[in-house]
């Protein structure tokens, strides 16, 4: 039964950074092909600096050779636990968002059994069995359907407390011959959810798959240097689809997240959507604000981490929430009684939206 009086409530938050900075000039060197196999012959440094104008990354963050996905999603717990002084006894549910598992250094090999969350909890040393630990690959999005299904654990009365992490290691999965790689990044970020009866917490969400005509806009296939094939698959994207794709879809499922939640774009203090490209993100909430016969006018509305953090799918809302409501990001704050609007995009495709106060 739905408990009308219970809200769904972050208590915590946590994330890690991974320590090695990979800047655009690291890229210089790479020999760079199209989807045919026939080398670039722009200049590489031509393709770094118009990567930047489209993209806004300046510089991504890869994980150490020593680290897999699991222990970046386990450091963001632990940071999330230990700064909130929660017993991990407690948990009712441990949801890990991720594409890819754990994938060693040197590999693309997607590793998942056993499951990162149980991994995590594992690591975590967790003993209570009523803790029940799962994964769920959703694309990008994964990480904000993680925390829709832990509303759905607690407004029903299953759970009471819930943790949902987002960890990622895309540096492993990368082709280093493909210009849409420099997109890529490693991650991770966390928040703990407990039922509470306050005004506040999620108003609303709402989630849409595109299958029919738009599921490979991301897949994996293989490196576009031919020399390079030998049965390793990579990530792969259809940039300028992709694009329109979220452009024309996005904003809509916003828009009904903010009508459930019986809230005007105006009454939104942040927008806190998936880092996936700066300009990708400035023009879905220009359309937004359009839906509303308005027009996007301030910028610091959009809390941005992709120019110094690059793209860390499914990590990419968590670590910028934790940043934020932390104090690490300059001119960005929540206070209370604000309302953020959170949205995602991803492989699948997907697409979800959360309407939050906190």
């Amino acid at each position: 039964m739905w408990d009308l009086s219970i809200q769904s409530v972050i208590v915590a938050t946590g994330s890690y950074i991974p320590e090695i900075k990979i800047n655009n000039r690291d890229f210089i060197n790479h020999a760079f092909y199209e989807k045919d196999g026939s080398p670039i012959k722009k200049d590489t440094a031509l393709i770094v600096d118009k990567f930047k104008s489209i993209t806004g990354i300046e510089e991504r963050c890869y994980a150490r050779p020593d680290q897999k996905a699991s222990d970046l999603g386990y450091l963001a717990a632990q940071q999330a636990l230990q700064s909130s002084g929660i017993d991990k006894e407690s948990l009712d549910y441990i949801i890990v968002a991720h594409n890819f598992g754990d994938v060693i250094y040197g590999s693309n090999r997607v590793d998942i059994v056993p499951t990162l969350a149980s991994r995590i909890k594992n690591l975590l040393q967790i003993i209570n069995p009523d803790c029940v630990a799962y994964d769920l690959p959703f694309g990008c999005p994964g990480w904000l359907e993680g925390v829709i299904q832990a509303n759905y654990f607690i407004r029903s009365g299953d759970a009471k407390r819930c943790l949902v992490i987002g960890a990622e290691t895309l540096s492993r999965i990368l082709d280093p011959h493909d210009r849409d790689s420099m997109i890529y990044a490693d991650g991770a970020g966390a928040v703990i959810l407990e039922a509470a009866s306050t005004g506040k917490g999620i108003l609303s969400h709402k989630t849409q798959t595109y299958a029919s005509e738009h599921s490979m806009l991301l897949n994996m296939d293989q490196s576009y240097k031919a020399q390079e094939v030998k049965g390793d698959l990579f990530i792969k994207m259809n940039g300028r689809k992709l694009y329109e794709f979220a452009l024309t879809h996005v904003p809509h499922v916003v828009k009904t997240a903010l009508d459930k939640a019986n809230t005007h774009i105006s009454e939104i203090n942040k927008i806190l959507i998936h880092q996936a490209n700066e300009k990708m993100d400035e023009a879905i909430v220009q359309r937004l604000f359009k839906l509303y016969d308005l027009e996007f006018s301030s910028p610091s509305l959009m809390p941005m981490s992709i120019s110094w953090l690059g793209n860390s799918s499914v990590a990419t809302i968590p670590t910028l929430l934790d940043l934020m409501l932390k104090g690490e990001m300059k001119d960005q704050t929540i206070n209370p009684g604000d309302k953020v609007a959170f949205a995602s995009v991803g492989a699948g495709m997907n697409i979800n939206a959360i309407v939050y106060q906190f």
